[in-house]
């Protein structure tokens, strides 16, 4: 039943990676993923590196560049308009349990916690209005962000640059086993993150614990 949505969803993104404005679309996806968009925008770099392997750099740059400003967008949300878009937005992206938890590691962590979500399948979005929500320092916000995203997307484009052809074969032929190992690394990078306190004075256990009434809502 999951497997002819999911296969759509993959067909659709092929032909963006295919579309002659793919660039823009690339912008455009990792923008509103790092704020509010549900559908993360690997795949599509993923396949654009493979249709255009040389300028797999430039397609990370750019994929990094533009969720960072998204990230921005996502940080003014998390700052200035929780109440009237924020708390509505975390819930729709089913995040209302998970954003008092991250909120209370980037408090305790900030440029740790940014970091390893940035460079994680962690849902980016979470972190970015978290962190306008607690008041991440900004500059400190988007260094974070710069390294993080980075790493990922330019880790993508190389990947597929280099093992493009048999990546793209094995995407097609075993597309469920791929969307649960993305499934496991999202869940990996939220336990990692649970573990970015290691050695300081217990904050991580009082984040797994954290509530909406610990941060003062």
């Amino acid at each position: 039943m999951l497997m002819k949505p999911l296969r759509g969803l993959y067909e659709w993104t092929m032909d963006k990676a295919a579309h002659p404005h793919a660039v823009w679309w690339l912008a455009l996806f990792c923008f509103m993923e790092a704020s509010f968009f549900p559908v993360p925008p690997h795949p599509l770099l993923g396949l654009m590196c493979l249709a255009e392997p040389k300028k797999a750099i430039r397609f990370g740059t750019v994929a990094t560049l533009s969720s960072v400003a998204g990230g921005l967008l996502g940080y003014a949300i998390g700052w200035g308009l929780w109440d009237s878009v924020g708390a509505q937005l975390i819930a729709l992206l089913g995040m209302t349990d998970s954003f008092p938890v991250a909120a209370c590691y980037l408090r305790e962590f900030d440029f740790e916690a940014i970091l390893i979500a940035g460079a994680t399948p962690v849902p980016f979005k979470l972190l970015t209005i978290a962190s306008g929500f607690v008041g991440m320092n900004l500059v400190t916000f988007v260094l974070a962000s710069i390294v993080g995203r980075g790493m990922i997307f330019f880790t993508v484009g190389v990947l597929f640059r280099v093992f493009g052809a048999p990546i793209k074969r094995f995407i097609d032929e075993y597309l469920g086993l791929v969307t649960i190992a993305f499934v496991a690394l999202v869940v990996g990078g939220v336990l990692l993150l649970t573990m970015v306190g290691s050695g300081k004075e217990d904050p991580a256990d009082a984040c797994s614990g954290a509530t909406y009434e610990s941060l003062g809502l």
